[in-house]
Formats: structure tokens, sequence, C-alpha cells
């Protein structure tokens, strides 16, 4: 091929030139034909990429290929039900609903009902007629120990940080969570103006204490109570793990470390912002129980919860055990699956660390009711939820309601182009680029996100009536089947089966498969 090469660029400088000598109009070749060459000398002599050195010029458009790979997959090669981690029937969904556009679909479902997993909602003879369903039911989150407690939507907006997102994005979707009425996590990159549109939030603080830290890093409770009284904040949120990258800290470079980030995260400006993989501000459950105390009596007696995705059994065990020792309830636990990920993470982390969600939800909803606190805390979930069955599977599992991040994502322009770490999204969502920003109009933007999340929860509505259920706590775990294989089918009731109440309270009554997490669970130590 190099060969080759040399003899092309002798043979067509030699007939250039002859074409030169005959009229000069054939100079414009030049322009086209010498920097083609050059370009074909430096991959015969660089030595970085073997393709190129080999097949010089020729190798370039297997990296050009490579490059838009995704795209042509995307649009010219995945099916309908083949796309991830979002397929394009799931996709067109979010944006039919977010347009108000027809949803419905003709001719019935491109799934393969005999697949394994396939899964169905087992209705009801006793239909409830949809007119008399409430359509936005509210769920109340706040323990005996809550002094203002929360009336949340059964769907709401997922924890994604400004800095993540763009601030038209941020924009959009409080305005969208204003306008129907549910609440908006800030994600743990702190609480910016653009969260504060009047749309409800849920302040999420991670281990960075972003909006609430000191120089050093630890936790300011000065700063904390300043913004945790805010009217817009209603309930806090300690983050201990993410699905995307559960038990990584992260870190953001300080050239992307702007003034208005700065003073927003109350970090300074030329420093790398590292947000470290553990709390500081505790290091045992019992501590962990203190630190609640004090975020609720610095927030004036609002919601504190946690968000966690499920690692090691026996610390969430630890963590019960330490409510039970010190008479002191968390008033939410978010559980986010081990296949969520709206931020970038490691492919070893987003592919295999973490509990996915319908086993973290067993577990969390089992672990609650076995040491009877199940009625004091609200479950809620985030991990793929984008249809009213998604939301239906999860409350038949134990949520008690649902967050989401991609959905809401997909209702702002999200085109899955997984270019969300590279700062080069093409919809202004998940880029700084204000060149790319400024595609993402955030009064429009707004009005889908309230749409979606709308025609998304009259959805699972309509499900639960079509099941004769009138209220999502009616929902249990015998409501949703899944194929196990061609010829077996379970109900969740049936792969999960729940403990009894209180069994987690004594050793002699603990089950066998929870035996050995149970005793390895310490309030001293996670």
């Amino acid at each position: 091929m190099r060969k080759a090469f040399v003899l092309f660029a002798i043979t067509s400088l030699a007939i250039i030139g002859m074409l030169m000598y005959v009229n000069l109009k054939f100079s414009f070749l030049l322009l086209i034909i010498i920097p083609l060459i050059a370009m074909g000398l430096y991959d015969m002599f660089q030595s970085k990429k073997s393709i190129r050195r080999n097949f010089p010029l020729l190798g370039r458009m297997r990296y050009l290929l490579e490059s838009i790979g995704p795209e042509i997959r995307q649009y010219f090669v995945e099916t309908d039900t083949d796309g991830k981690p979002f397929n394009r029937l799931q996709r067109s969904l979010v944006y039919q609903r977010s347009k108000k556009e027809n949803d419905t679909m003709p001719f019935g479902t491109q799934l393969n009902v005999y697949d394994e997993g396939y899964e169905w909602i087992n209705h009801s003879i006793r239909a409830i007629s949809f007119s008399n369903v409430n359509d936005n039911p509210r769920v109340r989150i706040g323990s005996s120990q809550c002094d203002k407690p929360y009336e949340a939507s059964l769907f709401n907006i997922s924890a994604m940080s400004f800095g993540s997102l763009s601030k038209n994005a941020i924009l959009a979707l409080n305005n969208g969570a204003k306008m129907g009425k549910f609440y908006h996590n800030t994600g743990e990159g702190g609480l910016s103006p653009y969260h504060l549109q009047g749309g409800d939030v849920v302040w999420n603080i991670g281990t960075g204490y972003f909006s609430c830290r000191n120089e050093d890093g630890t936790f300011n409770y000065d700063a904390f109570v300043e913004r945790a009284i805010l009217p817009n904040v209603k309930m806090i949120e300690i983050k201990f793990s993410q699905g995307a990258k559960p038990g990584h800290g992260g870190i953001l470079p300080k050239e992307k470390v702007t003034d208005e980030i700065a003073a927003i995260r109350l970090v300074s400006k030329g420093k790398d912002v590292v947000s470290p993989p553990t709390h500081s501000a505790f290091t045992t459950p019992l501590e962990l129980m203190d630190f609640v105390k004090l975020l609720r009596k610095g927030s004036g007696g609002k919601p504190i919860g946690m968000k966690i995705c499920i690692g090691n059994k026996s610390e969430f065990l630890s963590i019960c055990k330490a409510m039970i020792a010190t008479n002191t309830y968390l008033d939410f636990i978010t559980v986010d699956g081990g296949e969520g990920g709206t931020g970038a993470a490691p492919q070893e982390y987003s592919d295999h660390v973490g509990m996915p969600l319908r086993e973290a939800l067993a577990f969390v909803y089992d672990a609650l009711n076995g040491f009877g606190i199940k009625d004091q805390i609200k479950i809620i979930c985030s991990g793929k939820v984008i249809t009213g069955f998604d939301i239906i599977k999860n409350l038949s599992i134990g949520a008690d309601l649902c967050n989401s991040a991609r959905g809401m994502m997909f209702a702002l322009g999200c085109i899955q182009a997984l270019e969300c770490h590279a700062n080069t999204c093409p919809t202004g969502v998940a880029t700084q680029d204000p060149h790319l920003m400024k595609g993402l109009v955030p009064e429009e933007k707004s009005i889908r996100v309230a749409r979606f999340q709308k025609e998304t929860v009259k959805s699972a509505m309509d499900l639960m009536a079509s099941a004769g259920l009138a209220h999502p706590d009616d929902v249990t775990r015998d409501v949703v089947s899944t194929r196990i294989d061609r010829t077996q089918v379970r109900t969740f009731s049936e792969i999960y089966p729940e403990l009894v109440k209180g069994s987690l309270l004594n050793e002699e009554s603990v089950p066998k498969d929870f035996l050995y997490f149970w005793k390895k669970a310490s309030t001293s130590k996670f």
C-alpha cells in the first residue's frame, strides 16, 4: 500500500505538470492533489497509528467511519426496539407526550411477548372508570419527627447538577416543575439560581457539600441553614451514591470552574473541584443519625432523606439498626439503580458496579418493613423510569413515587447522542458551550417537561384503573407478571416474597437470606 501511494503521488504530479504545461487552468488541481499527497506522506512516517502508516491516506477513512458509527447505527441500522440505553420506541413516546402529539400505536405490539423478561400488568374484570381516578395523586413525605411534611407528585425530576447540564436546561426543568407542581432535584452540584425559579426543589447534598461547605471541603452548617430555609427548598437529600458511578468521587477540572460555578459551589477558582467518595460530616451509622437531626433542625423541620445505590447489604442494614437504636427516622430514601446514569462515569462503573433497581427496591422495602419502620419512610426510586408502566413496576416492588433524569432530558430535546461527557451535546442539554446552549429555549422546553410529566402520571393512573386500583398505595407485588422463560411466568410477589413486618428486629426471626448481612451490620461502623 505504501508503494502504491508513492506511485500514485509521482504519477499525479507528473500528469498535473503536463496538463499545466498545456493549459494553466488545470493548476487548480494542485490545490486538491498536493494537500492529499502531503497528508499521505505524513501518514507514512508518523508512528502512532499503524493503520495510517500501512495505508497512507486511505487509512484515514477507517477513523472517519468509526467516528460517525453511532450516528449511522442510530439513524440507519437499529430497529425501533434495538437502541441502547433507550430504544426508539421509548424515546419517541417521550417526544410525543412532551409535544402533546398522538402517542397511540397501530397494529399491535412490536415486542415479543414470549421473550424472557417480558412484563405486563394483571388487569381486572372490575376495572375502574378513568373518570373516577385522580390524575395527579400526591404522596405525603414526612415521618412522625418531621414538622413540615411535603406533598410530592408521583413522578418528578431526578438529580442533575448545574454544570453537568446547561443553565438553559436547568431553567427549563425548574419552570416545568413549577407548571406541573412536581419537584426538581438539584443534583450534588449545589443550589444554583437556576434551581430557584419557583419550582419545588429537593436539595441534594453530596460528599463535596457544595453550596454548604468550608474552604477545606467540610460541612458548613451556617451556609446550609441560609439556603435550607428558602421557601422553594422543600426537602433535603443526603447523597451517598448514584447509579452512574456508586462508590466513585468526582473531579470538576479547574478549567471548567467559572466564576459563577465557584460562587454557587462555594469553591475557589484555579483548582480542581474534588467530590470525594465518602462523607466527612459522619463516619458511622450513629453519627449519620446525628447529622440527620442537625439537618432537620437547620431546615426548620423539612423532610430529610438519603440517596443510595445499594452495594453492601450490611451497610444499609446498619443504617436501619441505627434508626431503631436512636429512634431517629429518615423521612425518605431515594434508591438509585445501577442502571441509572446521566453522570459520565468509567465504563466499568456504569456496567458492573451497583445493584440494579429492581433488586435494590425489593431489598430496601423488605429491610424497612423487617425493622418495622416502613410506615415512617417513603421510598423514591430512579433508574430508567420514563413510562407509566415503569412507574407501576416500581410501585409494585415497593416504591412510593419515582424520579426520572433521562426521561426529562428527552423532554428537553435530548436525542441520545451519547456526548454528555464531551461538552458537545448537539441539543444544548448537557453542555456549557454557549453556542450549543442557545439551541435550547427554556420557555419552550419547560412546557414540554410539564406535559411529559403530566401525561406519564396520567398513563400510570390509567394502568392502575385497569387493574382495579384507585391509588398508588394499592399497587402490590402481585400486580405485575414477568416471563421467566417461554413456558414459565411469575408475579413479582413470587419472585420477591415480602418479609414479615418486624422480622429483622430479633435474630431469632431473621430470615435465612438476611441472616449473614444482619449479623454483619453494626451501628458503630459501615
